[in-house]
């Protein structure tokens, strides 16, 4: 399958890249529970990473960080997977988070407004227990500098779950993505946003961003261990995945009969543990 030329942004606006992606999410905040529900199985795919973490006991007396929030629904998700525990949710567009914090939250979840790039410039030091980080890596300008930095606010043997698209190690992926983007994101985007720029950005930086094999070198780059990858059911299979890692030393945090996710529709192993 032939990709499909790239469309130039209208006259007046940026293309969307790492740099400016924030205030492409700051114009879209409005709109985007709306598109994301429309994506079959967004929700539950957040769910099951979190679950995935194998945060034990409910997350009760545990302090966790949701970092790229967005408007809430990983929140949502790990706050499921973790209901006793504190929730710190942080995200670089400050419409998102507005749109995150006017939701009916427990006290026990924050929202702050901070770049996940420098997290300890914002006051975001933890310790935390553990760290979901959905759909944020690809976005980032400096990955490893910022996955180091994550690693550093973490207890030792707390779990880091990466919930994101990774598609370079599979040309079926690469077709299937360019696919669905073409014949129902992005169309979708312009008819509910007004503009498709922003899902044309998620087109690209899907396939620019690394496969399964470089973001998992990437994480054991930044200091983690106990690496595992999974991805889901349905069209996503192969294409959304859970990257897990852990925080060496310390006490292991995580419950491993949690995070057992055999068969569809838990999931699929596509690396084994090491």
């Amino acid at each position: 399958m032939s990709a499909p030329k790239p469309e130039r942004p209208r006259p007046g606006k940026r293309r969307t890249s790492a740099a400016n992606v924030s205030e492409s999410f700051d114009e879209h905040a409005a709109t985007y529970d709306r598109m994301v529900g429309a994506n079959p199985g967004y929700h539950e795919h957040l769910r099951l990473s979190a679950r995935r973490m194998g945060i034990p006991n409910r997350g009760s007396g545990m302090h966790l960080l949701d970092l790229g929030c967005g408007t809430g629904a990983s929140t949502e998700a790990l706050l499921a997977a973790a209901p006793d525990a504190r929730i710190t949710a942080v995200d670089a567009s400050k419409e998102m988070l507005a749109q995150a914090a006017a939701k009916t939250w427990p006290p026990t979840v924050r929202f702050v407004h901070a770049d996940a790039e420098d997290l300890v410039g914002a006051g975001i030091t933890g310790p935390f227990d553990g760290v979901l980080a959905a759909y944020l890596v690809r976005n980032l300008t400096d990955r490893d500098a910022t996955l180091r930095a994550v690693q550093e606010i973490m207890r030792p043997g707390a779990p880091l779950a990466l919930h994101e698209y990774s598609v370079k190690d599979s040309p079926r992926s690469r077709a299937v993505w360019t696919a669905v983007c073409w014949t129902v994101i992005i169309p979708m985007g312009r008819l509910r946003a007004g503009s498709g720029e922003l899902y044309r950005y998620l087109w690209r930086s899907v396939l620019d961003f690394d496969g399964v094999r470089g973001l998992t070198e990437r994480m054991r780059g930044a200091g983690f261990e106990d690496i595992k990858v999974q991805t889901v059911a349905g069209w996503q299979q192969d294409i959304v995945h859970t990257f897990l890692g852990r925080k060496p030393g310390g006490t292991d945090v995580v419950d491993p009969a949690l995070t057992v996710a055999p068969t569809p529709p838990e999931g699929i192993d596509v690396t084994k543990p090491e």
